[in-house]
């Protein structure tokens, strides 16, 4: 474990939506988690397109898994050999428990979703399968990214509103992001904030707004120049 573990208080909403008490904002889309995820972070990176052996996914904001889920559930599809690797970086993660609980709500994923828990490791935070090797790296990520030695070829920037959460988006982590992409890689964020997508270009990126998922008129992607 490369953190101190400390878990954050949980409300949920609609059942088993659930919201971050310390940042009032819910983990996914109230709408439909599922359809979001695969909008804002797989479209938004080019996914499953790009998907190749030994493909590597970082993400800002572990949060409930879905994420890694739904990226894992397309990789399987996808038939591509060997492991999808993922590392995420998260200062509050949540329990098993509750991850569960939130993620009961996306019956298409329950195959992956029983998997992943079967080898979920809650102390080490990792799980190693045959087609996924994932990490969470818990602490952070204003000192925990900068540390990595990885390389990832598609980020996930996946933290809580910029307005609500400004720590995940300063300038000084987005160049981070941009020194940890291998060449030509990508990233994708479900907000169109200005200030974010100026810091992604100062990191290296090329930046583009476009449509975001559901109520959002915008999002951002980038590819590393």
């Amino acid at each position: 474990m490369t953190g101190q573990l400390q878990t954050d208080a949980l409300d949920w909403r609609d059942g088993d939506v659930p919201v971050a008490r310390r940042f009032d904002d819910p983990y996914f889309s109230l709408e439909n988690g599922l359809a979001e995820t695969r909008h804002t972070f797989l479209a938004g990176n080019g996914l499953p397109g790009r998907f190749a052996p030994d493909f590597h996914v970082a993400e800002l904001g572990f949060g409930t898994g879905l994420n890694l889920l739904t990226t894992w559930a397309a990789w399987e599809d996808a038939g591509i050999n060997g492991p999808l690797r993922l590392t995420s970086f998260e200062a509050f993660p949540m329990q098993a428990a509750e991850m569960a609980r939130a993620l009961s709500a996306f019956s298409d994923l329950e195959p992956w979703c029983s998997r992943f828990f079967a080898a979920w490791d809650a102390v080490e935070m990792r799980a190693s399968l045959p087609t996924l090797d994932v990490q969470v790296i818990v602490g952070d990520a204003r000192r925990t990214v900068p540390k990595w030695d990885g390389q990832a070829d598609a980020w996930f920037l996946d933290g809580f509103s910029p307005a609500k959460n400004p720590e995940l988006w300063e300038d000084n982590l987005m160049a981070a992001v941009g020194r940890h992409t291998a060449s030509r890689g990508t990233c994708a964020t479900y907000t169109a904030a200005g200030h974010v997508r100026r810091a992604l270009e100062d990191a290296g990126f090329t930046v583009q707004r476009v449509p975001g998922y559901g109520r959002k008129r915008h999002m951002t992607c980038g590819v590393l120049r």
